[in-house]
This record gives C-alpha cells, structure tokens and sequence, in this order.
C-alpha cells in the first residue's frame, strides 16, 4: 500500500511483504508448503528405445507460421501429459517414422533469410530417443515438391535403406537418396505424374493425370531397371482416388471422393490393381449425401478393417471438410461393420497398433480426440494441446 506525504509517496508495501513472507503459518493456521527443490537448468529428458504403441506422431502443418512446421511425438494414452517432444519440419515439409532404424526422418526446405534468399533443401536425421538432429542429406536443385502435407511425397524403398523424394519445378521427378551413405543416387523424370507408394523391393508407383498408374522398379544403384503403366485405374472427373491410402501389409486400399473403395497390391516390381472394388454405400440422415471427406480421409488396423472419415454434407468441393463419422468396412466381406458418430467434425484418422487398438483423429479445431476402435466408445480428449494444425497421424507400428 501507498500513502501520500506533501508531494512523495512513501511505500509501505516492502515492509508488509517482509512481515507476510515471515509468517510461518497461512491465516487458517496451516503451514506454508515447504520450499521446491531447485530445478537443474537444462533438464532434458530422454524417449525410451522402444516406444510404447499407445504413441503417434502427429504432422502440425502450423499454418500461421508455415516455416515453423514440426512433427510432435503424442502419447494417446496420457490424459495429462501427452506431449512427448518436437523436432522441426520446417517449409511445407514431410517426415518418415523408422522405428529399424531409430530415426525420424524430416524432409525440409530453409531460407538464408527465413522467407528469401538461397534455397536449400535437405533431408535431416533425428534420433528417437533424444529427438536430437544427428545429421542431414542436402538436396541439390530446389527442387523438393512444397505443398500443404501429403505422406506420398517422402517415403522409403529398398528396406528403408532409401528415400524417395518428390520433385515440383514444375516438371515432376523423384529423387533417390541412400541413407545410410548420406548420398543422393539419381533422379528419376515423372512427367505427369505424383504422389510416391513404395513398390517391390526397390521401387515406386505413382498416379497419373490421364488416370493411370505407373510403376518404377530400380536397380542396386538407384537406375530405372523395368517400368509399366496400368491404364484408367481411376475415374478422375468422376471418382478421383483420395491420394493418402490405408496400408496392410503391402496392399494399398484408396478411397475415391463419391465413396468408391480400390485395392492395390505393391508387393512386387509393377503394381497390380486388386478386382473387385466396393463402395462406401450410403445411410440415412445425409444432407445431401454421406461422402468421404478430410485431409488423411482412411486407415486401416492390424486386422486389415478400414476406417473412412464420412461427411453427410458431401458434395463437389467437400473433400477437405472432414467427417463427423468413421465408417468400418471389412475387407475380405465387402461390407460395413460398423458406424462411429464424433464429437466434432475431424480431418485425420488414425488406428493405434496396441492389443486394443484405439482411433485418433485430429479434428478441425487442432483437438486430438481418441475412441474406442472396436466399441467406437469415446474414451479421452488431449484437447488443442500438442498442436496448431494437426493434418496426419502416424501411429508407432
């Protein structure tokens, strides 16, 4: 407190603080807490080896400021604490988990002055366990694809001892880089075509503009050993192929955007289209049509079940807005088995790798929200807490 005299203020309050601070108990009698030991600056603590399945990581676009993009690690089982750590993404990039290898691996693009100046894009090495860059490949031509966060643009071949990168100038390519030998191998021209799915032992497929697939399988040393093309595999006027798909084993499954489901088969050198596509189907209660909808829109479980993000005001344009329910198709029947409603309208889903799997879906509020994947039960919310944009999920296989 402060009192006047003449023209000064005197303080009164050191004085008073002084006697608060002294008092050894609170004015109800009870004692003052005792005093927190002194925190050791820095403190850094350290990721197990193994990461439990309960654990994803979740791509935060961070659309406010796109060069300050990361990769978060997300335990979905802490109610309290699921925010494990960061390493950066930055510029529209891309990131690879490798659990064989101890790593996450970020493809990125820096600025000498942040938004201007020389271009430099590279491939960074962080360890699992201390989340700690340990190394980097530099990509030569500036020419690393940047767009809004697409899986397909960065992926492994040849037992992850690879990398595959996506090229945009606007000519289309992909860059073959060892990773073990920190080295780029070759380029590989892709006119008319994007989007990278690991085929064979060492190669990759990509979809075309004229609605094809086309296959690359490559050599020891990173060189175009066969190619092959399958004609219309997709309608795309008609029923374009959401480009993120939902894995098991080495079968692809897609999910066309009026609800159309296609199976892919990359285990060998070309890929081959699986016979028999299915559709979504509809229910009651759309308005004016359940449509699958959102950015990673499918997912699949161990069991090989798929699990499509719905929205029930699907129309032309809606495939971004995200979906209010998860629908469950067996695969092997061709049929739906289940339908989970939401909380709020989610744009990624996600299934777990635990011994009850659980979903995870990012809702287009940043909220990470997770469900029961076999009752379709709610079982928490983490809230807006481990990212701003959260746009994929990658679960710990």
């Amino acid at each position: 407190m402060l009192r006047q005299s003449g023209r000064k203020w005197i303080g009164l309050l050191p004085s008073a603080l002084a006697l608060a601070t002294s008092s050894p108990a609170l004015a109800d009698g009870a004692a003052y807490p005792a005093a927190l030991p002194a925190e050791p600056m820095p403190a850094v603590a350290h990721l197990p080896a193994a990461w439990p399945k309960s654990w994803v990581l979740i791509h935060d676009f961070n659309f406010n400021s796109i060069v300050d993009g990361r990769v978060v690690v997300v335990d979905t089982a802490s109610a309290n604490q699921p925010l494990k750590g960061i390493v950066r993404a930055a510029q529209f990039g891309n990131a690879l988990l490798s659990v064989k290898r101890g790593e996450i691996l970020t493809a990125e693009t820096f600025y000498s002055r942040l938004t201007r100046g020389t271009r430099t894009d590279a491939i960074t090495f962080w360890n699992l366990t201390d989340l700690k860059p340990t190394g980097e490949v530099v990509l030569p031509g500036g020419k690393r694809q940047q767009s809004v966060t697409y899986p397909q643009l960065f992926q492994f071949t040849n037992d992850e001892k690879w990398a595959l990168v996506a090229n945009f100038t606007p000519a289309q390519s992909v860059s073959v880089v060892d990773l073990d030998g920190r080295a780029v191998l070759g380029e590989i021209d892709l006119p008319g075509c994007s989007q990278i799915y690991p085929t064979g032992t060492r190669g990759f497929s990509s979809f075309c503009a004229d609605g094809s697939l086309f296959s690359v399988a490559l050599d020891a040393t990173g060189k175009v050993a066969r190619s092959g093309t399958i004609r219309r595999v997709q309608d795309i006027d008609q029923q374009a192929l959401f480009s993120t798909p939902a894995w098991v084993g080495r079968t692809a499954w897609f999910v066309g955007q009026r609800g159309v489901l296609q199976g892919f088969d990359f285990s060998g050198d070309l890929a081959k289209m699986i016979p028999g596509a299915f559709t979504v189907g509809t229910a009651a209660g759309a308005i004016p049509e359940w449509r699958p909808s959102g950015w990673q829109v499918i997912n699949a479980d161990a069991a090989g079940h798929l699990y499509v993000l719905m929205n029930p005001a699907g129309k032309e344009g809606s495939h971004k807005d995200g979906g209010t329910e998860v629908w469950v198709f067996d695969t092997a029947k061709k049929v739906r088995t289940a339908r989970i409603a939401l909380k709020a309208q989610s744009i990624a889903v996600a299934v777990t790798r635990e011994d009850i799997p659980h979903l995870v879906l990012a809702r287009a509020d940043g909220v990470i929200d997770v469900y029961d994947a076999v009752s379709g039960a709610f079982v928490r919310s983490l809230g807006a807490t481990v990212a701003y944009n959260p746009v994929t999920i990658t679960p710990v296989p």
